[in-house]
């Protein structure tokens, strides 16, 4: 399979060194790094929305030379913060980033799924953060979803789960996984670094402007790299079958070894019991 996007030494002064990666359609990378890291001004570059030395490729053209109407049809981005819109309903405004805004049921189904189906008839501007992050979340999803889009293929999200709490989060990433699974392209930046070891199939570790690695996500999350990218030692630990990346000190590591080795202990003596 071709690459659905290439970037060629793509860089901005002061903030992004020579880049260069490429992904397929339906992949899952995730950007992770420190603060000032340069993964905002990449996706802002991968959006189409900066311009500056390098190349990048969508679907084998220069991403410079796609009109704006057609990139819209075929990429949607969400940004790390912007203002609501004046007094619009939440439902307006989803169905404003709907190539077919006739498809009522889909908007519904998917604000229901973000909990925002008793949100619909509300004014954007009189929302929570996290009501507000989430109607955007719902709306760059309805841009590209291919069940109301055939032209969807990308999906450039900003720091997606802020502001949402454990179950929203949940929520949103089933939605991006279903994407992903039915062709859509996910490229996310995120915090969370145990939220992108179970999610991400590749993953991309920048700081300062400087790629550390990029490549397949259990690989690029090793104790070395997210030690040199955030300059404080990182453990990768076994918790109840499931792998975690925790920050460690050597004063804590003896601790952290007793903790974990009981955890795993609790949950042998939960399974020989049959209670899972």
């Amino acid at each position: 399979m071709s690459f659905l996007m290439q970037l060629q030494d793509v860089e901005a002064a002061g903030r992004l060194a020579p880049f260069s990666a490429a992904f397929r359609a339906g992949e899952m990378v995730h950007l992770v790094g420190p603060n000032g890291a340069g993964k905002s001004t990449l996706l802002t570059r991968m959006a189409g929305l900066s311009d500056g030395p390098g190349t990048v490729h969508f679907n084998g053209r220069l991403l410079d030379e796609w009109p704006a109407r057609e990139l819209a049809r075929r990429r949607g981005y969400l940004s790390q913060h912007q203002t609501p819109p004046f007094a619009m309903p939440v439902w307006h405004y989803l169905a404003l980033h709907m190539q077919q805004q006739g498809d009522s049921a889909r908007l519904s189904d998917i604000a229901a799924r973000l909990g925002l189906d008793n949100k619909l008839g509300r004014p954007v501007n009189q929302l929570s953060g996290g009501e507000w992050q989430r109607v955007r979340l719902a709306a760059v999803i309805l841009q590209i979803d291919p069940l109301s889009n055939s032209a969807g293929q990308l999906l450039l999200l900003d720091e997606p789960m802020n502001s949402l709490d454990v179950a929203q989060q949940a929520a949103l990433d089933r939605l991006l996984h279903e994407l992903s699974a039915a062709g859509i392209a996910v490229v996310m930046s995120s915090h969370d670094l145990n939220h992108t070891l179970r999610h991400a199939g590749q993953s991309w570790l920048l700081c300062q402007g400087e790629a550390i690695a990029c490549g397949e996500t259990a690989e690029v999350l090793n104790e070395e790299n997210l030690t040199a990218a955030y300059a404080i030692p990182f453990q990768r630990v076994e918790v109840a079958g499931h792998i975690m990346l925790i920050r460690v000190t050597v004063a804590r590591s003896y601790l952290v070894t007793i903790l974990i080795n009981k955890l795993n202990y609790c949950d042998k003596e939960t399974r020989d019991r049959g209670i899972i």
